[in-house]
């Protein structure tokens, strides 16, 4: 299955996140939020990589709207594909800890948004 032939993940996942809030899928809902959160997160900018923001009248200086704006990191398809795995893989962690701790409904909703994950990851 390659990349070009299926549509890039952060849209299935938007196309998804859309059909989850219309059929009021909460879990589905959280998984997906989460995944792009995860996505959106790993694209920001480190602060030591931007230029620093200063207010004073030194020629250079960055003032005014947007002066101290950067272009986010560009995540490949792999890369975002990595991250909403590490999600999915975190929820089924999670779900084994919920097990182990006697709250089988927690760890079973875990495992179905994990699902949800794998499902959308794994989609053509």
């Amino acid at each position: 299955m390659t990349d070009d032939l299926q549509a890039p993940i952060r849209d299935r996942l938007r196309v998804a996140l859309r059909a989850a809030m219309i059929s009021r899928d909460t879990l589905a809902v959280d998984a997906i939020r989460t995944a792009l959160a995860a996505i959106d997160n790993a694209e920001a900018v480190e602060i030591a990589d931007t230029t620093a923001f200063s207010v004073s009248r030194i020629a250079g200086s960055v003032v005014g709207v947007g002066a101290a704006e950067v272009p986010r990191r560009s995540l490949t398809e792999t890369e975002m594909a990595e991250l909403v795995e590490r999600e999915a893989a975190d929820r089924r962690c999670a779900a084994e800890g919920y097990e182990q701790e006697g709250y089988p409904r927690r760890a079973a909703e875990l495992r179905d948004s994990a699902a949800v994950l794998d499902e959308l990851l794994h989609a053509a």
